[in-house]
C-alpha cells in the first residue's frame, strides 16, 4: 500500500497563513462602513442660485416675477449657510413619487441619498404635495398666502421632486433675499427665521416636506421678536455672526 510523502513545514506554514486571512477577511467584510452620500450638515457646493431683491413686491403675479435689484446683487453660499440654511442635492429622476400623499411614509424612500438624510436628521414624518391649479383648490389665494412674512417653532425642509419656486428670506440687516429652488434641491430652513414662499411664473412645484416628529405647520407672521423660536434664531445666528 502507497504512502503519501510527509509535508513540507514550509508548504504546512503558508497553506495556514491563506487561511487565517480568508477567515479575518470574512470577519471584517459585513463591518466594513459603506461611504457616505451625504452630510448631516449639508454640501458646500453647487447651491440654487440666490439674490437680494426688491424690497417691496406686492403679492400675485409680481411674487411670482425674479424681482432682482439692479445691477444683480449676487448671495453667497457663505451668506445663506451663515443664516442657518443647509443644502443637499438630490436628483429624483431615477425614483417615482406620488402628486400628493399626505402623509407619506419617509422610510418608504428608496434614494438612498435621500434615506441617508432623513435618517442621519432624524426625519420620521413626511408628506408630498403639488402645488398647482389642477390640484390645489383656490391656487391663487393660497399661493399670495403662502408669500405672508413668518416664522415657524420649527426647522423647515422641503425637496423639490418637480418644478420649482422660490424661498425668500432675510438676511443679519433685516433685507430679502430670494432663493430659486428647482428640481433636485433639498434645503432647510431653521426654526424662527423670517421667511416666506412662493411659486415663479412657472405655477408649479412638486415637493416633499420633511418634518422632526409630530408635524406642526403653524406660521407665526411677523412681528415675533417675544417668541421663544425667534428669539433662539437671534441669539444662534444673528448675534453670533455679529460677534465674530
Amino acid at each position: 500500500r502507497a504512502h503519501s510523502p510527509p509535508a513540507d513545514p514550509d508548504t504546512m506554514a503558508a497553506a495556514a497563513a491563506v487561511a487565517d486571512e480568508v477567515k479575518a477577511a470574512d470577519v471584517e467584510a459585513p463591518t466594513a462602513k459603506k461611504a457616505k452620500l451625504a452630510s448631516a450638515d449639508g454640501e458646500d457646493e453647487n447651491w440654487p442660485e440666490a439674490w437680494y431683491m426688491t424690497d417691496e413686491v406686492e403679492a400675485g403675479e409680481p411674487q411670482k416675477q425674479e424681482q432682482r435689484l439692479e445691477p444683480n446683487q449676487p448671495a453667497s453660499i457663505e451668506l445663506l449657510k451663515s443664516l442657518g440654511i443647509r443644502y443637499w442635492s438630490v436628483p429624483p429622476d431615477a425614483w417615482t413619487y406620488p402628486v400628493k400623499s399626505v402623509p407619506w411614509d419617509p422610510s418608504d424612500a428608496l434614494d438612498p441619498k435621500l434615506s441617508e438624510i432623513r435618517d442621519e436628521r432624524g426625519y420620521s414624518y413626511a408628506d408630498i404635495i403639488t402645488v398647482h391649479e389642477d390640484h390645489l383648490p383656490d391656487f391663487e389665494n393660497k399661493v399670495k398666502a403662502f408669500f405672508s412674512e413668518h416664522i415657524h417653532d420649527a426647522e423647515e425642509i422641503r425637496y423639490i421632486i418637480d418644478g420649482s419656486g422660490y424661498f425668500d428670506v432675510r438676511d443679519f440687516e433685516d433685507k430679502w433675499i430670494r432663493i430659486w429652488i428647482k428640481k433636485g434641491d433639498l434645503m432647510t430652513l431653521p426654526e424662527g427665521i423670517y421667511h416666506r414662499f412662493t411659486c415663479d411664473t412657472d405655477n408649479f412645484i412638486h415637493a416633499m416636506r420633511l418634518f422632526k416628529g409630530v408635524p406642526v405647520w403653524t406660521p407665526f407672521n411677523r412681528p415675533q421678536e417675544e417668541h421663544a423660536s425667534r428669539k433662539h434664531y437671534v441669539e444662534a445666528y444673528v448675534e453670533a455672526a455679529k460677534a465674530e
